[in-house]
């Protein structure tokens, strides 16, 4: 089993509830933290200790208070523990449920497991942190597994992501050809745009441009 483990959450009680799971696995060194800054100087040190932990589990969401953070969430967390230790395990606990957001932790920062914050998760988490310990594939709660399971959302390119992102913050079809064409994406003709954008609501199964956004927004996607 894992020897040393840190957990991150802003919320006591989800630092204690983890921290009791952890005990009920016998782990010998658990740390916990309620910043993402301070999670990561601990993993630093433990680096220059030559006694790195072996596992990480952190929730996505921070909220801000009177401290001045330069990581501000679970992912800004993720990408730095990776870049200074490549091999750490690393487990998501959180409330997040946005498909393209777990997607692009799972692919892009290659984390090891995701399970949902819920009445059932403690149980979940223990299952989890064994299963990763084991090697096994990504961990996912059940009620994540077959969501992600759905191959479509592979289709979705980050031309697609960008549009979405400009339409959201209210731009018409000619003000996103403007501003692709000035940082250089393409194709950015109206026309070409106008196609996309008809694509993507029947992909969806969009109303409209309206319905679209809000579509996107549930699936995380902007």
């Amino acid at each position: 089993m894992f020897q040393k483990v840190i957990t991150v959450d802003d919320l006591d009680t989800i630092n204690i509830a983890v921290i009791h799971a952890l005990e009920e696995l016998s782990i010998p060194e658990i740390q916990h933290a309620k910043y993402c800054d301070e999670a990561l100087l601990k993993i630093k040190k433990g680096l220059v200790d030559q006694q790195p932990y072996d596992l990480l589990i952190t929730d996505l969401s921070f909220k801000l208070d009177h401290r001045e953070e330069k990581l501000q969430s679970g992912e800004d967390l993720i990408q730095a523990v990776k870049r200074i230790q490549p091999d750490i395990k690393i487990l998501v606990f959180s409330i997040e449920d946005k498909t393209h957001r777990i997607k692009n932790l799972i692919e892009k920062e290659g984390i090891n497991g995701y399970i949902l914050k819920g009445r059932n998760s403690i149980p979940e988490l223990k299952k989890g942190i064994q299963s990763i310990y084991n090697n096994d594939s990504v961990f996912l709660s059940p009620e994540l597994a077959h969501t992600l399971l759905d191959k479509s959302l592979l289709e979705i390119e980050p031309y697609d992501i960008e549009l979405l992102k400009l339409l959201a913050t209210g731009l018409t079809q000619e003000e996103v050809s403007l501003q692709f064409k000035e940082i250089g994406i393409t194709p950015h003709g109206t026309s070409s745009i106008e196609k996309r954008i008809n694509k993507l609501k029947i992909f969806f199964k969009a109303n409209n441009n309206v319905h679209l956004i809000a579509i996107a927004k549930d699936l995380g996607l902007v």
